[in-house]
Order: C-alpha cells, then structure tokens, then sequence
C-alpha cells in the first residue's frame, strides 16, 4: 500500500469544544466567572455532559493548531493535509473523527485508551464566552507514535510542518524531531507561540526549536513576553518582531519569517535573509463592522490556517498574509473556531 502524499502537517493538542448556552447559574453551579479560562477541577468535570444533555451544544473540533489545519483546509482540496496528537478511545474522539473527516482533513491520532479525549467546554452567555478545559489524553502524546514506520513514512512524504506552541508542554521530542527532519530535507518548518506563558514558562524548549523555525507566529502579547525573556523590555513589536527573525537559523537556505499579529492593528511582518537586513513590513488589516463579529475566540488560528494555506499553494509572502487575514474575517463572524459552509472562496 502507497504511503499518502500532504502538502502539510500539523502537531499539537487536539480537544472536542463543546459549545452550549448558559447563564448565570450554570457558572455559579460550577464555579465559574465570566470569561474564565481555566483547567477542569474535579468538581466541574460535571460542566460537559450537561452542556450536551440540556443547552443543546455544538461539537467542534478543537485545540489551536487542530483549529488551524481546519482553517488550511478549508482553503485547499480535500486530503490536502493531516494532523496529529493524542485522544481517548472514546465518544468523544469518534466526534472528532468524524467532524475532521467532514471537513476533509486527515487525522493519525495517538490513542490512549486509559485517558479521556480532552475537550474544551464553552458556556455562551451573551457575548461573554467562558471556557473550562480538560487537557486529558492530550497531554500524553509521546513521540513513539511519530516514529512508528508508516507515520513517519507520511513525514517523510509530507513537504511542510507546522507545530503549535502548546505542543511544546507535552512532547518537545515530538516537536523536535519533525523540525529536524525539515531542516534536514530543506522543507519548510512553521511555528506558533500560541500563549505567552510558552515563551515564559517553557523557555528552555522554545529556544531549542527556533532555529529550526522557517515561520513563527505571535500576537503582541506573545512577541512582547518572548522579547522580555531576551532581556528587552519596553521594546516596540516592530522592534520584538526583528529580535525574533534575527535569531540563529539552522537552515540558511530559506529566510526567517515572523508574523505578528495585533488583532485590528497592523499586522507586522520580519523577514531576515541570510547577510541581510531584517527587513520589516506593515500589513494593514481589513475592517470588519462590529456587528458583524460573533465570536473572536480562534481568530489567532483562523490567520495561521488562512497563512499555511498559502505557503501551501506556493504564494507571495502579501498573499499569504491577505489570505490569513480573510479567513480569520470569516471566522470572526461564526461561533467558535468556525468557518462557513458551503465553502467560501478566497478571491484575492
């Protein structure tokens, strides 16, 4: 049997966001605030059932780099990429399964049969969104099942990889070994920072990957804390964005890029070629009318998706960032890390 044939690939956490309407008293019953994010305690593992059972919740595939190979997807033809991380042998990881499926993506998923799938629990109040997560079977993948012959067969048949920071607290082997491998094979190697407390909390491992990395993305929040772990406080983003893209390169055959971006600011854009100049560039981003956004939870990830799409499909570094930038619209307007269906068509 032929090993499959990707463009992309990518890495991280995968959960099943359960999404259901509540008020008041359900965040009192389980201990929440408004716009909480926060890791499940015992006595609110309770929270997801009821949001299935009684607030008539939706079932959306999960976690930020699953949420950006979904994003990718939606732009490109079906089976155009994959991803991987761990689940449970349950329920929920059929949903996701099938959901992914759905949408034309392709999932290896770990399995961990003695760990619950992770999942996400969203209670929508109004426009407030509070969030409990149960990280579960997604904190367990090992790089075991990378290296297994026909995963890592897919690897090597397989041109770009793109990892979500997160994955950085559960596996950096994982990580590493992918990026390595692109190194090594002149293939493109992309990077999310994904929170501020990665460059914070796990700076060790970070620093161990970013010379592997062909593209890294980040908010200003996340460029500013990376840039204080430097020893730069009270830098400009522009400023962040240069130190970032000018940090050691293994593979010196492709430029640094480092995407940052600031929600309806511009997005600021580096790239340091070998023996150049960082050269730094504004990108600024389209208006969208308020009552027009339904949700910004996953925006991040919608930019990285409509990004990699692009990278994909061999465009301009402009085109790239305009297709982020419209998916990322088109996400702003559905609930949850969305997108529309039937399909939408970038246009340029």
């Amino acid at each position: 049997m032929s090993t499959p044939k990707f463009k992309l690939l990518c890495l991280e956490n995968p959960l099943l966001d359960i999404q259901g309407k509540g008020d008041e008293a359900m965040l009192k019953q389980y201990s929440l605030k408004l716009d909480d994010t926060l890791l499940a305690e015992d006595h609110q593992m309770g929270l997801y059932e009821d949001l299935i059972k009684n607030h008539n919740a939706k079932l959306i595939p999960g976690g930020a780099a699953q949420n950006t190979a979904r994003g990718a997807q939606y732009m490109l033809p079906p089976k155009s990429l994959w991803y991987i991380g761990c689940v449970g042998d349950d329920e929920y990881a059929k949903t996701l399964r099938e959901k992914c499926a759905e949408q034309g993506l392709h999932v290896e998923y770990s399995v961990d049969s003695t760990t619950p799938t992770g999942k996400c629990g969203v209670v929508i109040t109004g426009h407030h969104r509070t969030m409990l997560t149960h990280l579960a079977a997604a904190n367990n993948y090992k790089i075991d099942h990378l290296q297994q012959p026909h995963i890592w067969s897919m690897v090597e048949n397989t041109d770009i990889f793109y990892v979500g920071g997160y994955h950085l607290t559960v596996s950096p082997p994982a990580a590493m070994a992918l990026a390595k491998h692109a190194a090594e094979k002149n293939k493109i190697f992309m990077l999310s920072l994904s929170a501020g407390f990665i460059p914070q909390f796990f700076k060790d491992p970070l620093a161990e990957i970013l010379p592997y990395c062909d593209y890294v993305f980040g908010n200003e929040n996340e460029a500013k804390t990376w840039a204080e772990t430097q020893g730069h406080a009270d830098i400009s983003i522009p400023e962040c964005a240069k130190l970032l893209a000018k940090t050691t390169k293994v593979n010196t055959k492709r430029p640094r890029v480092v995407i940052i971006t600031q929600g309806t600011d511009p997005t600021i854009v580096a790239v340091a070629e070998e023996g150049q100049e960082v050269d730094i560039k504004e990108y600024s981003v389209p208006v969208i009318e308020s009552n027009l956004i339904n949700d910004t939870n996953g925006a991040g990830d919608a930019f990285a998706g409509g990004f990699c799409a692009g990278v994909v499909e061999g465009d301009s570094l402009e085109l790239c960032i305009k297709k982020g930038q419209w998916l990322a619209r088109l996400g702003l307007q559905e609930l949850g890390p969305s997108y529309p269906y039937p399909k939408q068509t970038f246009k340029g």
